[in-house]
This record gives structure tokens, C-alpha cells and sequence, in this order.
């Protein structure tokens, strides 16, 4: 693969014209000797999705952070813990999901196991009423890692279970339990929630509008693939999405595997309502260049 003075590789270059001829910035692709200098928009117009920011894809100080995405079309940001949230609010963004608690560890604990049912709901009970206060409308939460002598069947009887307890505290102050599908085959092997499937039966059994998935479009596409497909089939269990270049989870454009465009056409055709939050770890020396990107990437 050929490079350019810059260091710039070519499938990096046409990655990055695809990018931007996507969201419309015709005018920064006029011809092919101005690719490898491409610079995205400051900021985009208001596509049909509302977009944020993973907090953690960043070490930038929390209020430089939200200052310097809100110019870039961003309106939330993601993943953000209860002492974090006025400083979010007060930027002009809001919280697009917010953590119930500091605990680790996190992902492994969830309701897939009651064991872990005291512990959880304690930490929603007192979290739901704060995000309520706070206009948090997106709590997270987790399927849990597999644990012996607790079958699949078993353990999505235990999620409808766990999880059904929540949903009228939810349901009162607006709050909506998202729990997230990911994957156990590269980053969280042993993680119950690993398929669209299980997770589509949790929620028909918990059926409620306050409960719903965090479907993790990089976590899904490493597990099943066929993801515009089941995102179709499944939207009305859908409540949140994340993003994230497979493999290696960076950044969404030309350097990967799937069309993020067109998942995000998709999505915004079936009028989802809700955010989608981009979490990846950015492979340029300025990472902003990189969540500018994704914004204009999934603006449709």
C-alpha cells in the first residue's frame, strides 16, 4: 500500500473523501491532490440522529472536552458518572447515559445472576431518582458474565426478573435501564449478553418501554455481523447505540469493516429517537480530527 509524503496511506486518504463526501463537504474533496490534507468541518448541520461522545475515549479535562464536541455537532455526552453531571449540563450538552455507580467491577456484575440483585437495584434505586433531577434520561446497566451451573434459559429468566423489579422506579421518574449487548469474543470473554437474541428475550419478558438494549454496533458486528438487518428486526427493543471501528475498535471511517453511513441512514429511517454515542479509540495524533469525523460520517 502506497503512502504519501505525509505518511498518509492511500486507503486512508479515499477512507477519509468517502467520509466527507457522505455528510456533504464536496468542496474539501474537489480534486484527488487535496485528499491526504483533508480537513473536516468544524461543524456539520443538524442531521436525523443526536450523537455523543463516550467520556473515556478522551483524557481531555471534562469541561474542555464538552466546550470543544459541542462545536463539533455533538449534543451529549456518554457514560458519565453522577459527579460529572452538572459540569455536562452546564456546558450546553446533556447526559446521554449515565453510570448508576463507580463500582468495579461493572461490566461482569449483572443481573443474569441474582446473587447480584440486591446489590444492582440498590444502586438504580438510588441513582434513578438523581438522574430524574439531573434530566438524565439513560441509566446503564449490565447482562452479566456467565456463571456455572446457570443455563441460558435460566439466566434470561433471571434478567426479566431482576430487571422487571426496576422498571415501574424507571417508569415514574422517566428513566430508561439500558443494558448493554457485548462481545465475548475479543474484549469480554465470558459476558452472557453476547447476542441480539438473548438480549431480545430479556426484553420481551421484562416488556417495558423504560427497559431497553445498548446495542453496541462494534460489540454485534464482531459477534453475528448482518447488523443494518438486526437492527431492523429489533428496533423496538433498542434504546441506545455505540459505535466503534471493527476491528480494533477505532475510528469508523474508510479503515474498517463496516459502512457506518449506511448504519446510520438506517437507523434514523426507522425513526429512532434516541442517541447514538461514538466509542472508539482514535488513532490520530489529534483526536478530535477523529470524533469531527464520526459526527459527519453518521450525519444523515
Amino acid at each position: 500500500m502506497s503512502t504519501d509524503s505525509r505518511g498518509i496511506s492511500r486507503r486512508t486518504a479515499l477512507g477519509r473523501i468517502a467520509a466527507a463526501a457522505a455528510f456533504g463537504a464536496t468542496s474539501l474533496v474537489a480534486s484527488a491532490e487535496t485528499t491526504t490534507g483533508l480537513k473536516v468541518p468544524a461543524k456539520l448541520p443538524a442531521g436525523r440522529l443526536k450523537q455523543s461522545l463516550s467520556r473515556w475515549t478522551s483524557k481531555e479535562p471534562l469541561p474542555e472536552l464538552c466546550k470543544r464536541i459541542r462545536t463539533m455537532g455533538f449534543t451529549g455526552l456518554d457514560l458519565v458518572h453522577v459527579d460529572e453531571w452538572d459540569v455536562v449540563n452546564d456546558s450546553g450538552l446533556v447526559v446521554s447515559m449515565g453510570y448508576p455507580t463507580r463500582r468495579e467491577p461493572f461490566i461482569q456484575t449483572g443481573f443474569n445472576d441474582p446473587a447480584n440483585h440486591a446489590l444492582l437495584l440498590k444502586e438504580l434505586e438510588a441513582t434513578i431518582p438523581l438522574a430524574k433531577r439531573a434530566g438524565v434520561k439513560n441509566m446503564i446497566t449490565m447482562f452479566g458474565n456467565r456463571k456455572p451451573g446457570i443455563d441460558t434459559q435460566q439466566a434470561i429468566e433471571n434478567c426479566v426478573t431482576g430487571l422487571s423489579k426496576i422498571a415501574p422506579l424507571a417508569a415514574e421518574n422517566g428513566v430508561t435501564i439500558c443494558v448493554e449487548l457485548l462481545n465475548s469474543k475479543v474484549d469480554h470473554h465470558g459476558y452472557q449478553g453476547d447476542s441480539t437474541a438473548f438480549g431480545a428475550a430479556v426484553m420481551k419478558g421484562v416488556n417495558s418501554p423504560n427497559v431497553k438494549l445498548l446495542y453496541d454496533i462494534y460489540h454485534m458486528q464482531i459477534m453475528e455481523g448482518d447488523v443494518i438487518r438486526t437492527i431492523r428486526d429489533n428496533i423496538q427493543w433498542i434504546g441506545h447505540f455505540h459505535t466503534g471501528g471493527v476491528p480494533g475498535r477505532h475510528e469508523i471511517n474508510g479503515t474498517q469493516e463496516l459502512n457506518y453511513h449506511a448504519v446510520a441512514t438506517a437507523i434514523a429511517d426507522l425513526h429512532y429517537d434516541g442517541f447514538i454515542a461514538h466509542e472508539f479509540m482514535p488513532t490520530r495524533a489529534d483526536p478530535f480530527e477523529s470524533f469531527a469525523e464520526a459526527v459527519g460520517i453518521c450525519t444523515v
